[in-house]
């Protein structure tokens, strides 16, 4: 894509907002999977959620002509700069690198991964992927022939039973069929093994209880 976008003179803009800040274990996803992008996007993972904050990263290339002179981009809202946000921030990378986390989410996506591929045993599970402490589960209605299923029976499957029925077992995860219907895992970064095997066995005994409602 980075070569796509160069031969064509089109800028690469990476969306981090989920992704940035350990979620794929490093602060910048993009640095992680190893190309350079000429933007990057990002938001609420800067501070964990704790304050409002959004930014938006340009290379050097794309700042240079507002680098000097009176050209200019018009642009802000009402929290632009917002002191407190910029400060919680500051210390919340700060305890990244404290902490160890994106190191820490990089030693365990592994043993992440390994639970929850323990369960393509079932009917329903598809598929499992993903990086970094973010992953999917595919569900569908063959795994032959991996039919998914229509608006309907996802919307039964997902809204009906799946969604109530993980909260209610303490996993607080989404159900989405924006696509294929899939459950998407986005743990706190400091969790561990431990953890891994109780959301496996959640999704185990939730996922084994929605045959019933096909």
């Amino acid at each position: 894509m980075r070569e796509i976008c160069d031969r064509h003179d089109v800028l690469l803009v990476s969306d981090e907002v989920i992704c940035a800040f350990g979620r794929l274990g490093h602060t910048f996803a993009c640095t992680g999977l190893g190309y350079v992008p000429d933007m990057i996007t990002c938001a609420k993972g800067m501070t964990s959620g704790y304050s409002p904050i959004g930014a938006t990263i340009v290379s050097d290339r794309v700042y240079e002509p507002f680098s000097k002179g009176d050209v200019s981009f018009p642009h802000g809202y009402t929290f632009g700069g917002h002191p407190v946000s910029a400060a919680v921030a500051l210390e919340n990378l700060a305890i990244f690198d404290e902490e160890g986390l994106n190191a820490h989410v990089r030693e365990n996506s592994p043993l992440f991964r390994t639970e929850l591929e323990k369960l393509l045993d079932l009917p329903l599970v598809g598929d499992v992927r993903g990086d970094g402490y973010f992953f999917g589960i595919e569900l569908v209605k063959d795994k032959s022939t991996k039919e998914t299923f229509d608006d309907a029976e996802s919307e039964r499957l997902l809204r009906g039973f799946l969604s109530p029925a993980l909260f209610e077992a303490g996993l607080y995860c989404r159900a989405d069929d924006r696509g294929d219907p899939v459950i998407q895992l986005a743990p706190p970064l400091t969790v561990g093994p431990t953890e891994f095997r109780e959301i496996e066995q959640i999704l185990r005994d939730v996922l084994t209880r929605a045959q019933s409602v096909l």
